[in-house]
């Protein structure tokens, strides 16, 4: 367990914000966790549990513990006649994670290629990307409780995964620490193709049937293209969720906008895309302060160089209040707000 103090948070959260953790605690193992539960400053403070930190927005400084999630490895534990269960640490960056199992012959995952944020989070925010969520992809995760220090292994039914939401977003949040997650990657594999922009990159190519290794490279050509690096443009993905609307809800914006982008889903709801509203609010490249909307992706706030917390926050409201005026639907934010 490595301890410090006045450590900036800058470099630790992809808006590249500035903040400072008064004290932050490295977490290498489940060890550390029951070290820090059992401290007697730190196990009594309000604790953080940061990841990667591409899924927060830092409005202050922390007086919490912030607790640095950095466990590491990489590992094929079983094989079974119909799956292969894989585990990572929590500590482990997610595209590098879902690199490393194709690597390893272990397709299932390419279709969330380029995701940002670590293995840890990846639970949290039931991450999803072009026909496959977390959930369909998750066997269980081991954490350990901040009150008493035991570590748990969790299944699905127990993660309660929604869309963008998990268990950890409600009665867990800040009540435990992800310490490794383990998925089953369905044999034999079969490719999710059904999204529009990857049957696009089908006939581009003129590949019917490709392998896990094209899809891969598809999804991280397609995420390029329209989604800035946060190294090189402060950012946290797609800012809002897209909202998901009833049937009746869905005809009644089709007769005021014909052209909304709406995708049906298998429950009979049917889901907007929020970024396409934005777009029609004509939000695209604007700014307030130096928190702007990404000129590709309306979906995407960006830092355009020294932005606070505060500017993205007043920027996600702006945008939300001119959705709803438009729309009458309340767009959700993806990352939390500190």
């Amino acid at each position: 367990m490595q301890i410090e103090s006045g450590v900036s948070l800058k470099p630790y959260n992809s808006f590249g914000l500035p903040a400072v953790a008064h004290t932050l605690v490295r977490i290498a193992s489940d060890a550390d966790v029951r070290r820090v539960v059992d401290h007697p400053q730190l196990g009594r403070a309000p604790k953080f549990v940061l990841g990667g930190g591409s899924n927060i927005v830092l409005t202050r400084d922390m007086p919490q513990v912030v607790l640095k999630v950095e466990v590491t490895g990489r590992a094929l534990v079983r094989e079974t006649d119909t799956a292969w269960i894989v585990e990572a640490g929590a500590g482990e960056n997610w595209h590098e994670f879902v690199a490393w199992t194709l690597a390893q012959g272990l397709p299932g995952l390419e279709n969330m290629a380029l995701i940002p944020g670590t293995v840890g989070a990846s639970p949290v925010q039931n991450i999803g990307a072009y026909g496959i969520e977390l959930k369909d992809r998750f066997e269980s995760l081991d954490a350990v409780d901040l009150v008493t220090g035991r570590s748990v292994t969790l299944a699905s039914g127990i993660c309660a995964f929604g869309y963008r939401d998990s268990v950890f977003k409600h009665s867990l949040a800040g009540r435990s620490v992800i310490t490794r997650v383990r998925f089953r990657l369905p044999k034999p594999w079969q490719p999710v193709l059904g999204y529009l922009e990857l049957e696009r990159k089908m006939a581009e190519t003129g590949i019917s049937a490709p392998s896990p290794q094209q899809v891969f490279d598809w999804v991280c050509a397609i995420r390029r293209a329209k989604l800035p690096d946060p190294a090189q443009v402060g950012n946290a993905g797609s800012f809002f969720k897209n909202p998901v609307v009833t049937p009746e809800q869905c005809r009644d914006i089709i007769g005021r906008d014909p052209e909304i982008v709406h995708y049906p889903m298998p429950d009979g709801s049917v889901k907007l895309a929020a970024g396409w509203m934005i777009d029609a609010c004509g939000w695209k490249g604007k700014s307030i302060g130096r928190a702007g909307v990404y000129e590709k992706q309306a979906l995407v706030i960006v830092n355009r160089g020294g932005a606070i917390g505060s500017e993205v926050v007043t920027l996600a409201r702006a945008i939300q209040e001119s959705v709803y005026g438009r729309f009458g639907i309340r767009l959700e934010p993806e990352p939390v707000v500190v």
